[in-house]
């Protein structure tokens, strides 16, 4: 028994400290995003982590708001996550209003990731971020 969980425990360490993909999960990656909606532009930041982004948006018309979003990634093509998400904006002249979202995150090799979405409030975006690892 005490071999076993001694065993177990260095099996996950060693994925922890040798296995990419295993790190890239647990340490946070955070983006800034850029986009357009009726020819005015959004902003937002956002961060992901364990399969999962929380994202702090605004919107042309002065609306703030977040967004939790849900990370997928195909099988064998690690490299490219899609992602959809729902979130809750405040509009100072509308109150508040709920919005949605979609998009990929490709993240090669290096220390940078870019993606592409679109944002029903936030219009058209794009975002580049920043692997922690």
């Amino acid at each position: 028994m005490k071999n076993t969980l001694l065993y177990s425990t260095l099996l996950g360490l060693s994925t922890l400290f040798l296995a990419p993909s295993a790190r890239a999960q647990l340490l946070p990656q955070p983006w800034v995003s850029v986009g357009v909606q009726e020819s005015e532009p959004t902003f937002s930041v956002g961060v992901r982590g364990l399969g999962l982004g929380l994202e702090l948006g605004l919107t042309d018309e002065s609306a703030v708001g977040i967004d939790v979003m849900k990370f997928i990634s195909p099988p064998l093509i690690g490299q490219i996550s899609g992602y959809v998400g729902v979130g809750l904006y405040n509009d100072p002249d509308n109150g508040q209003e709920f919005a949605y979202s979609a998009g990929v995150q490709i993240l090669p090799d290096g220390n940078f990731f870019f993606g592409a979405g679109y944002h029903n409030l936030r219009g058209i975006n794009g975002q580049i971020g920043f692997k922690l690892y």
